[in-house]
């Protein structure tokens, strides 16, 4: 049974990352996997947010491992600065460029962050309670936050007023995975290092760059239109 399931999994990863989620039915990828049973998919996962959030759970670990490691050296260093918070947030996932299901996820991460209509639960919550359960790894109850969510409150303090509510973090994080999906579908490549390295450096841009006196002043008629 375990072996049906993994074979799904690895099916519902390569055809997402070929074609989109939204492309892909059910049915092909049990055709895909050889499972016998039509409703094998249903059985396993329950829909196609479950198919979708098993395959980001399956990297979870590594990425969240990576992360933690890296802000938990950030805070003992006690010095702010953007581009370690980029290198933070960046690093982790340009590790999966190294091999075929790793670059799939990357492909399937960007999919799923750049949607006006979310696929799973919220994966970007400012509760970290909350995010380790529907985050990257969608696994529940974890020991630490999701370190998403501990990227963002770390950020937080180094952001502009204005550059936070007007969400500078989901930008970076919007540009991360869409430019980590791009490398990933032209890849493999004997050597990310550049590519990351100067992905980290942009990053870091995006998260200091100023807010426009013009931007301000939009801002601040949107939020009184709000009020």
């Amino acid at each position: 049974m375990n072996e049906t399931r993994e074979r799904l999994l690895d099916a519902a990863e390569r055809l997402y990352a070929e074609r989109g989620i939204d492309a892909v039915s059910l049915r092909e990828i049990v055709q895909a996997a050889g499972a016998r049973n039509a409703t094998a998919v249903q059985y396993h996962f329950g829909d196609r947010a479950g198919i979708v959030r098993a395959i980001l759970a399956r990297h979870a670990p590594e990425i969240e491992a990576r992360r933690h490691a890296l802000l938990d050296a950030y805070e003992a260093d006690g010095v702010p600065g953007g581009r370690a918070l980029a290198a933070a947030l960046v690093r982790p996932m340009a590790a999966c460029l190294g091999d075929a299901s790793g670059r799939a996820f990357l492909q399937i991460w960007a999919d799923v962050v750049n949607r006006p209509r979310p696929l799973l639960p919220p994966v970007l919550l400012d509760d970290p309670a909350e995010a380790g359960e529907a985050g990257a790894g969608g696994a529940a109850h974890r020991s630490k936050p999701d370190s998403l969510c501990r990227w963002r409150d770390l950020v937080e303090p180094v952001l502009e007023e204005d550059a936070a509510r007007l969400h500078r973090r989901f930008t970076a994080i919007l540009y991360a995975a869409t430019e980590l999906a791009r490398r990933a579908r032209s890849g493999p490549r004997t050597d990310d290092r550049l590519f990351t390295s100067y992905l980290i450096d942009v990053v870091a841009a995006i998260l200091g760059a100023p807010v426009s006196d013009e931007t301000r002043r939009l801002a601040d008629e949107r939020d009184a239109a709000r009020r």
